[in-house]
């Protein structure tokens, strides 16, 4: 692949006229997928695919194409040349732009993480031995996945791994399932076991009689997965340089306001230990780890190019939409064994969605609870709760009600594969919080 996609960018070169400057991303994945069902296979096959996006620039305009590669090299190379070819004929036509920004310091560099990816035979073999009886289903997206750079001043940048997500539930009847997820750069059977019997556990409790709560505060744990959905809305203009200075960011208080969060919430993008590529489209390298709020503190933006342009600052390799692409929350010192235990009297939350801001300049953010969600006391799982809404600000979950998070944080892989497995993930503990208001 690599060699495949530098030799294109030396056909690019050849291709240019005058004072033409190109720069182009290359994406490719082999990728392995099983879908799950009844806890049977229902589905299993595998995508080779490779796609190059071209951008022609000459002097401030620029146009921007994406082809699918064919894999010969004769025909991808005719490709191109009718492509940029294209492009170049849309130019004269275009505006300048004001905000175009690439990179002009040659910087390769290269990244390989190789994972010990299970065979699909030993997959399916540990996926049987889990569902059981059960009614198991789920999606397993695996292999390796590649991001290259390269642009016509000679930088030249890549990016390989290879990882594994298994996106699974087990089904019991009506709303009521266990949804868990496991995602790594190294199968361990031993870990997807544990995770096997914990929601089997969960599973069975969901048999008993559902308990409805009235709307009010509770003390609260939300699982990684529940505390990741919350995090990605957040980051959902929350980081980005641009959303700053337009103040429209929801962390806004947190930037300007004099609010903190707790002293134990620090957060980083973390390029170094995540699946996406550690440099932008422009061409521009990421740090291998950026602060965004440390001990409850803001510090750092993401800075995409074009935003590094409209407001004269260093890029960061954000990408354009400037949100966590390697997101990382700190974890703290709550024990997974000790989380019933601290939580002793209200809900444990396996999982959100729906989330929105219902006021975003206060960062309030409302949304439903999702699969299973149950009532504990005395440190034991009573009775699964019926779905409820809720309704909190970040300065208060991850904040002034913060009673702490727990030691060990999961890593979670977005299970987004449309048009190409999403390269996004979140490492993130669960958090214990007090006083949570649900309002529905």
């Amino acid at each position: 692949m690599q060699t495949y996609f530098y030799a294109l960018a030396e056909a690019l070169e050849g291709m240019l006229t005058g004072g033409e400057v190109f720069t182009a991303t290359f994406h490719a994945e082999t990728s392995d997928f099983v879908r799950f069902n009844r806890g049977k296979v229902r589905q299993a096959g595998q995508v080779a695919q490779a796609f190059l996006r071209v951008q022609l620039v000459d002097g401030r305009r620029q146009a921007v194409a994406e082809l699918g590669l064919s894999g010969d090299a004769a025909t991808d190379r005719a490709r191109l040349g009718r492509e940029l070819a294209r492009l170049r004929g849309y130019l004269p036509e275009l505006p300048e732009d004001p905000h175009l920004l690439y990179a002009t310091e040659v910087r390769s560099s290269e990244r390989t993480v190789g994972g010990e990816l299970p065979s699909r035979e030993e997959l399916l073999g540990a996926m049987a031995m889990a569902a059981g009886e059960r009614d198991l289903v789920g999606i397993y997206a695996a292999g390796p996945i590649y991001v290259g750079f390269a642009n016509s001043l000679g930088q030249r940048n890549w990016h390989a791994t290879s990882s594994f997500n298994l996106d699974w539930s087990f089904y019991r009847d009506g709303d009521k399932a266990v949804k868990c997820g496991y995602a790594g750069f190294h199968f361990d059977r031993s870990v997807l076991e544990r995770k096997v019997h914990n929601a089997a556990r969960e599973l069975e409790a969901l048999g008993r009689p559902a308990k409805t709560i009235p709307p009010g505060q509770y003390r609260v744990y939300l699982a990684p997965a529940a505390l990741a959905e919350v995090l990605a809305l957040v980051g959902w203009g929350g980081f980005g340089l641009k959303a700053h200075r337009t103040k429209q960011t929801p962390l806004l208080q947190l930037v300007e306001g004099g609010a903190t969060l707790h002293r134990g919430i620090t957060l980083y993008e973390h390029a170094a230990a995540g699946v996406a590529p550690s440099f932008d489209a422009a061409g521009y390298l990421k740090p291998d780890r950026l602060t965004l709020i440390d001990g409850g503190t803001y510090r750092e933006c993401l800075v995409s190019a074009r935003s590094a342009k409209e407001y004269g600052v260093p890029p960061t390799g954000a990408s354009g939409e400037e949100s966590p692409e390697s997101l990382e929350l700190l974890p703290g010192t709550v024990g997974p064994d000790q989380v019933l235990s601290r939580l002793e009297r209200g809900v444990l939350v396996g999982n959100l969605w729906y989330l929105n801001f219902s006021d975003r300049m206060r960062c309030r953010i409302t949304g439903m609870t999702r699969f299973a969600t149950f009532w504990v006391e005395g440190g034991e799982i009573v009775a699964p709760l019926n779905v409820m809404r809720f309704d909190e600000t970040i300065y208060r979950a991850l904040g002034t009600q913060l009673l702490g998070l727990t030691s060990q944080a999961e890593l979670l892989l977005d299970a987004d594969t449309y048009s190409r497995r999403s390269t996004r993930s979140a490492r993130v503990p669960g958090a214990l919080i007090d006083d949570f208001t649900f309002t529905l």
